[in-house]
């Protein structure tokens, strides 16, 4: 965040450094805005003295433990940690460069193989991240014709149809096999299989 001179950043460590579901968020605050921050939830593990008691919230001064809002999930700590592992050694760069690289070949497999869908990403690399979403009017059943055959990507209504590339385990064969899976799927019309069309709760 220093290289970047960001006032203030927010992630997921779930999905951006790979620690699972339930994994902590992360928050960024700039050392000379600190003081001037007020967290909304004021939680005791951010307080002064967070063993005093006292019936009003006074922020631990100067430090980012101001935005704590409570008691961290040990064992989802431990998990990120051992995700945390895989990153020593990886240069950024580099991450960036696959990232667009995987990226660019899903583009281009469906653009040629599954008509249909719309890519609704920034097609400029340098204006999107590691995820490519395209646009298709059966989307959710076609999501989940996909995760049926052990392709994981995720649905936003009312459209969408979303794939997280992550450059550490996803190779350039991955994506290749993505896009035959999805291609056969639209051609045969699986998606308009029964057990595709029910909404569950979590898309």
């Amino acid at each position: 965040m220093y290289g970047t001179n960001a006032d203030f950043a927010v992630g997921c460590t779930y999905k951006f450094l790979n620690s699972g579901p339930g994994g902590p968020a992360f928050i960024y605050v700039a050392p000379r805005l600190i003081d001037q921050v007020e967290p909304v939830l004021s939680g005791w593990f951010a307080h002064e003295a967070p063993f005093a008691f006292d019936l009003n919230f006074r922020p631990m001064p100067g430090k980012i433990d101001r935005m704590r809002i409570g008691t961290p999930s040990i064992a989802a700590f431990s998990l990120l940690g051992a995700a945390l592992d895989i990153w020593d050694g990886v240069d950024m760069l580099d991450l960036r460069i696959r990232s667009i690289e995987l990226s660019e070949a899903l583009i281009s497999g469906v653009e040629a193989k599954c008509p249909g869908l719309t890519l609704a990403s920034p097609r400029d690399p340098e204006q999107r991240g590691s995820h490519v979403a395209f646009k298709f009017e059966h989307g959710y059943a076609c999501m989940q014709a996909l995760i049926a055959q052990g392709v994981i990507g995720d649905f936003r209504a009312p459209n969408i149809m979303r794939f997280g590339i992550t450059p550490l385990f996803t190779s350039l064969e991955d994506i290749t096999q993505a896009v035959d899976i999805l291609a056969n799927i639209l051609t045969e019309k699986t998606w308009q299989n029964p057990e595709f069309q029910s909404k569950a709760l979590v898309t």
